[in-house]
């Protein structure tokens, strides 16, 4: 294989970290609102911990390798694919560490409510439910796709 293929390969597997720990962390939040008991929607919560290495690799992955594979290719600053793929890229790390820090302070408040006694407060599930926060999250992931979609179909090229 020459050094493009590795890149591309590269470039493939790191949106594969992406996509797989955004989906992760995704599930695991989607039954983390629906959890009946504190407890649970935290255990859920700090399950989304294991995702994030798979995230942050591809997050990392996919712009170094991606911008090598731009210069190795020889695409000019002109490419407006590429361009729209980094600003739908820039959009989904900026609302996914949003969407990351709103599940951190539930989880922190589920811990509380686990603590004494288990028990759902209205409270809890009122930021489990947040519709701004779910918003942000629903979000990251349309970019995320998004980016997806224009890396595949390269519209223009």
């Amino acid at each position: 294989m020459d050094k493009t293929q590795w890149l591309l390969m590269l470039h493939i597997a790191a949106a594969f970290c992406l996509v797989a720990g955004s989906t992760a962390a995704a599930i695991l939040n989607v039954l983390a609102v629906r959890s009946e008991k504190p407890s649970e929607a935290a255990f859920l919560l700090k399950l989304i911990r294991r995702a994030l290495p798979l995230i942050f690799a591809g997050v990392l992955g996919t712009l170094v390798f991606g911008i090598w594979l731009w210069h190795d290719l020889g695409f000019g600053f002109g490419t407006g694919w590429i361009w729209a793929a980094l600003v739908f890229w820039a959009l989904a790390s900026a609302l996914g560490g949003r969407g990351g820090r709103h599940q951190e302070h539930v989880r922190e408040a589920a811990e509380r409510e686990a603590a004494a006694g288990d028990t759902m407060s209205g409270d809890l599930r009122a930021k489990l439910r947040d519709p701004k926060a779910l918003a942000v999250n629903y979000a990251a992931g349309v970019a995320t796709i998004a980016v997806l979609v224009i890396m595949i179909w390269k519209p223009g090229s």
